[in-house]
């Protein structure tokens, strides 16, 4: 990876400046917290850049914590899926992995600790009960009627509690803060409460499990975080996470608060994500219409093309949403320098070549990888007397500004020959099933001896060496910009967008594509990006649209940028 993208100014970097300018740290460690309980989706890649990249830096260290307080939803899947996800993106935590359920013991002792300063108490209130007693915004909360338990009785009832001895949701352990904060975070939190489920990791050893923000704050301290970097949507938590902080008497690590990443047609909330895999709207976390990393990776993204884009976008204090065209740029420019041409043919038609000798050779062209990378070096492309060609590649009856081929009309093959269509064949339908061509032997390579012009140039691949594919197109998988934003009653699955996916089942591609392999990126020369899926094999070829070649975020910079 390189430096420039991830050196970019924004407030937070100025901070990590100022701090070590200052003496007030001499090192700097940050950490990426994910919570095992779904994959990672193009958010956490923003906080992953973010995180990691302060840290390399500024010779900085970033932990990798995986913050798993919540037996019901997590699992060693996502654990996998996780590291697999921050790997790809070029980061490495080296031994620093760890686990807020290696901490169970230590936040358990924390919690004691609030119970004999008289800070935490037991409370016997129902789930309900407590967001009743809770208040609101603009009334203050009731104060639970087991507030004032003694300490030992509360030290007694907290370890019967993790005993076992009650059933869920019979009590919880609470802080004793203040139930008429202006901040309703600090209206006495539940610490601990009540779960009978095996832990992936700790197996039943645990009957109660710390809550998020018991867990967050002290596991930032315990591993010695100076820059505790989260969404906004924490901001209103900070209190409370320097409330423990100081009760506690350790570690202060710095929480500063960033804006998260909205990006237009998708949802990035993981309930949501997570509704649309169990609900079957889509394939699997994977599918490559999901805005997760694994699904950008099934898909065609490539790494440089997320971390270029992640750095574009910045790091602002302001929630906004970012055109997902700017994400399809910044993965075109990269495809466009990186990614092998080749031939393929979505909506076949057959072409036979009259004049060209039945039983020749097949005649090879040198067809060039990629014209951006002079290392990427050329190819030689079988050419026969049959061709398919892409059927919107021929019309009948032309309007006037249809440059491509059709009856009389002359075309040049890409890399190859120019043709001239001199018969169309037609089935009992009416339906176009077959041209009948010949072709101009001197104007192999695409040039004619004698300085002709052809307005059209068109792919082809040839009948004899073709091999069959399955092509999947993808579009957005909402069909509103904005998704989350509902009618009244309304859910954000009403705006899935049902044509989001196109299989078409009868390509063909050239044959230098029969060693391909799943995650192998290429240009479908004049169609768009594609990538080898991982349901491919040898007997069957299988693309995914990665992206179309029309790039409407860059046709709209230069517009703007034109006086």
């Amino acid at each position: 990876m390189s430096k420039d993208e991830t050196t970019q100014s924004h407030f937070i970097r100025d901070i990590v400046v100022e701090d070590l300018k200052s003496g007030r740290h001499k090192e700097i460690r940050t950490r990426f917290p994910p919570e095992p309980n779904g994959y990672l989706h193009i958010g956490h890649a923003k906080a992953i850049c973010l995180v990691f990249g302060l840290a390399d830096e500024f010779g900085g260290r970033c932990n990798l914590r995986f913050d798993d307080t919540n037996p019901l939803r997590e699992d060693l899947e996502y654990v996998a899926s996780i590291k697999e996800d921050v790997r790809w993106l070029g980061f490495d935590w080296e031994d620093r992995e760890y686990y807020a359920s290696d901490y169970f013991e230590q936040l358990y002792d924390f919690a004691v600790t609030l119970i004999k300063k008289g800070k935490a108490y037991v409370d016997d209130l129902s789930a309900e009960e407590i967001r009743t007693h809770r208040g609101s915004l603009t009334e203050p909360g009731q104060e639970s009627p087991f507030r004032d338990r003694s300490v030992e009785e509360n030290l007694g009832l907290f370890e019967r509690m993790r005993s076992g001895e009650f059933e869920d949701g019979a009590k919880v352990l609470r802080a004793k803060i203040d139930m008429a904060a202006g901040n309703v975070n600090l209206r006495d939190p539940v610490l601990y409460r009540i779960v009978h489920a095996s832990h992936y990791r700790r197996g039943d050893e645990w009957s109660i499990y710390p809550t998020y923000d018991f867990t967050h704050g002290q596991s930032d301290s315990i591993e010695k975080i100076t820059h505790s970097l989260c969404t906004l949507e924490f901001e209103d938590h900070r209190p409370l996470y320097d409330w423990f902080i100081r009760e506690l008497e350790i570690y202060p690590s710095r929480q500063i608060e960033f804006a998260r990443l909205n990006v237009s047609h998708t949802v990035l909330s993981k309930r949501k994500l997570r509704r649309l895999v169990e609900e079957s709207h889509v394939e699997g976390w994977d599918d490559p219409r999901m805005p997760t990393l694994s699904g950008f990776r099934r898909r065609g993204y490539t790494p440089a093309a997320i971390r270029d884009f992640c750095s574009r976008i910045g790091v602002a204090k302001a929630n906004s949403i970012v055109e997902l065209a700017l994400l399809e740029h910044c993965l075109r420019d990269d495809l466009n320098r990186h990614a092998l041409r080749v031939m393929a043919v979505l909506n076949p038609l057959k072409v036979v070549i009259e004049n060209y000798p039945e039983d020749d050779e097949p005649d090879e062209l040198e067809a060039i990888n990629n014209p951006e990378d002079e290392t990427a070096g050329s190819r030689r492309v079988p050419f026969s007397r049959e061709l398919w060609i892409e059927r919107t590649d021929f019309m009948e009856d032309p309007p006037k500004k249809f440059f491509r081929l059709a009856p009389g009309r002359e075309v040049r093959l890409r890399y190859g020959y120019f043709i001239t269509c001199t018969e169309v064949v037609k089935d009992e339908n009416g339906e176009v099933v077959e041209l009948r061509c010949t072709y101009d032997p001197e104007t192999r390579g695409g040039q004619a001896p004698d300085g002709r012009k052809v307005r059209g140039t068109i792919h082809w691949v040839s009948a004899r060496h073709a091999l069959p594919a399955d092509v999947r197109l993808y579009d957005h998988l909402f069909s509103v910009e904005n998704p989350n934003v509902t009618p009244e009653g309304g859910d954000f699955t009403n705006h899935l967008n049902a044509d989001s996916l196109e299989v078409l089942t009868d390509c063909k591609v050239e044959p230098s594509l029969a060693d391909a392999e799943p995650g192998d990126r290429f240009q479908f020369e004049r169609l768009g990006y594609f990538c080898v899926d991982r349901n491919s094999s040898a007997e069957r070829l299988v693309f995914n649209r990665t992206v179309t070649l029309r790039d409407t975020w860059g046709k709209i910079q230069r517009r703007r940028s034109t006086p």
